[in-house]
């Protein structure tokens, strides 16, 4: 066992003298041959022709996530003409080839117009410019990670789906959005239509979930009780996976960039064609939305530029409509607005817009295992279990697996979320001519205290060590996966996401949520504010 990991350590050592420290990326090998050619002869679907928008429609929705699903889906089914507009590419599924890539050796078809990147466990990468599904934009102070292809965020999550505990929630919103009306109502409308689960007990107890197991036994000797969350996943492919009838890749520590046979059941599987069934929703995917306004008919004009994978520009035009949803994610939408009111074409923006904004309190711990310990082989991406601690700044954790590493390097990992209180405003920055996020520096100390007390017991109660140096650090906060807020519900919205100032004009995502959903992953609440404000937008006519 000592002889195997020490080998382990090894290997993982060269991989990271070739790759080069961090700051310093070279070209790596990929899971493909470098080249454009290669994604357009491997995966031609990426380069179908998107279908063309029509030049009027009376609803446009701006993204493919959790939010603007579900209004494709609910807007088409109460009879609207709709119009989904995604910058990214849409993806296709199949058991055995490798549409997306690895984390590790991840290649232009990874990260979303983006040469190299680095993740939490320091080891970094070389890519094509290329349509890859996750988008990281660097800010001072903070880096964002959000989803760019058909399906959004659901293709680039964790999988974890839940709801916050009532007092933290409420915590969160205060008098504005009733926990009861969403635990009765809208949480369970979305866990019906996402097949929302916990990890069933054989898969538990598969070998590629003994990093699962362990993280448990560390948490249970540190005093907590972890518990079982549910997640998107279809457990069904999971098995299957398991038995070897379709490529591994859930079990193989692929979630990040997406999961090429199915297992992750994402938004293309579901809200997505449920919208294109009704035969009134057309979705446009290679369409990137520049700019939108209103003309003095009450008319909402959309900038739109179609583009290639490569990011070659087709045409850029102006579509108009009756109706505009804004479902972009908080990034993606706040900015529209934010330059909207900067140039005037939204003049009635109030000064709420691009308030609000806050990183979830995310961060992503790692703790390294003795060297006479190991898990075997893969490691399973899907997260079993979460524990909540209350002694300080309230917080949770997530098992994880390590992400970026997939086969067994000798560490565990944990996807921490604080109720961290720390907001920033996005705003316009005249001398680069683009909307930042104007996050404080160290605006996140606080939570990385709090998180790192808590696994520093799990640590010291299993016999391991923070870190895994001098690779990763114990607890990294630099980053988010889960931005929120900057058109925040009851201040830059009604109470139904219906735009100050601008009928017509709705915000169906992240960006409604004020900075935090309660220590939890936000996607099963953006989706099931989705669904509670959009049945009122539906009741109400508009």
């Amino acid at each position: 066992m000592r002889r195997r990991r020490l080998l382990q350590a090894s290997a993982l050592g060269a991989a990271v003298a070739a790759l080069g420290v961090p700051g310093g990326p070279v070209r790596v090998a990929s899971a493909l041959p470098v080249g454009l050619d290669t994604y357009r002869n491997t995966l031609p679907e990426l380069f179908a022709p998107s279908p063309v928008p029509p030049q009027h429609s009376e609803v446009i929705v701006v993204g493919s996530g959790f939010g603007a699903s579900v209004a494709a889906l609910r807007l088409a089914e109460a009879g609207s003409r709709v119009t989904v507009l995604e910058r990214g590419t849409r993806w296709p599924r199949d058991p055995w080839r490798e549409v997306f890539t690895s984390d590790l050796l991840a290649d232009g078809r990874g990260y979303y117009h983006r040469t190299h990147f680095t993740g939490p466990t320091g080891i970094p990468v070389h890519c094509d410019d290329f349509a890859g599904v996750l988008d990281v934009v660097d800010y001072p102070h903070m880096s964002v990670w959000r989803g760019a292809a058909v399906g959004g965020g659901s293709i680039v999550f964790s999988g974890v789906m839940i709801a916050p505990e009532q007092r933290f929630f409420e915590h969160v919103f205060g008098n504005s959005l009733s926990y009861d009306d969403m635990a009765s109502t809208w949480y369970p409308k979305v866990r019906s239509m996402l097949r929302l689960d916990a990890m069933p007990d054989d898969i538990y107890h598969a070998p590629e979930f003994t990093h699962s197991r362990r993280w448990d036994d560390d948490a249970r000797a540190a005093g907590y009780s972890p518990h079982r969350i549910d997640g998107i996943w279809d457990w069904d492919v999971i098995r299957a996976e398991l038995a070897g009838s379709v490529r591994r890749s859930a079990v193989a520590g692929e979630s990040n960039l997406g999961n090429s046979n199915g297992a992750k059941f994402d938004l293309t599987q579901n809200y997505i064609p449920a919208a294109e069934a009704t035969g009134r929703a057309l979705v446009c995917h290679g369409h990137r939305v520049l700019a939108v306004g209103q003309e003095p008919d009450g008319r909402y004009r959309v900038e739109v530029q179609a583009v290639d994978p490569t990011g070659a520009v087709l045409n850029t035009t102006t579509l108009t409509c009756d109706r505009l949803v804004l479902g972009a994610g908080s990034i993606g939408t706040t900015e529209l607005l934010v330059e909207a009111r900067h140039t005037g074409s939204l003049p009635r923006l109030n000064e709420h817009v691009g308030r609000g904004w806050g990183t979830n309190g995310d961060a992503v711990l790692v703790r390294s295992l003795a060297l006479t310990d190991g898990f075997g082989g893969d490691q399973g991406a899907p997260s079993a279990s979460r524990i909540v601690d209350e002694s300080g700044l309230p917080l949770s954790l997530e098992n994880w697996f390590v992400a970026g590493t997939a086969k067994d390097v000798g560490m565990l990992a944990s996807l921490g979320m604080t109720l961290d209180p720390t907001r920033a405003e996005m705003v316009y920055d005249a001398a680069t001519g683009r909307t930042i996020v104007d996050w404080p520096a160290g605006g996140e100390l606080a939570s990385v205290d709090a998180l790192r007390t808590v696994h520093n017991a799990m640590a010291a109660a299993g016999g391991t060590v923070p870190g895994a140096p001098p690779m990763a650090e114990d607890v990294n906060a630099s980053f988010t996966a889960h931005p929120l807020g900057g058109a925040v519900l009851g201040d830059a919205t009604d109470g139904y996401g219906r735009v100050h100032g601008h009928p017509g004009l709705y915000v169906v995502d992240g960006a409604l949520i004020p900075g935090s959903t309660g220590t939890v992953n936000p996607s099963l609440t953006i989706a099931a504010l989705a669904e509670r404000n959009l049945a009122r937008i539906v009741a109400d006519g508009g």
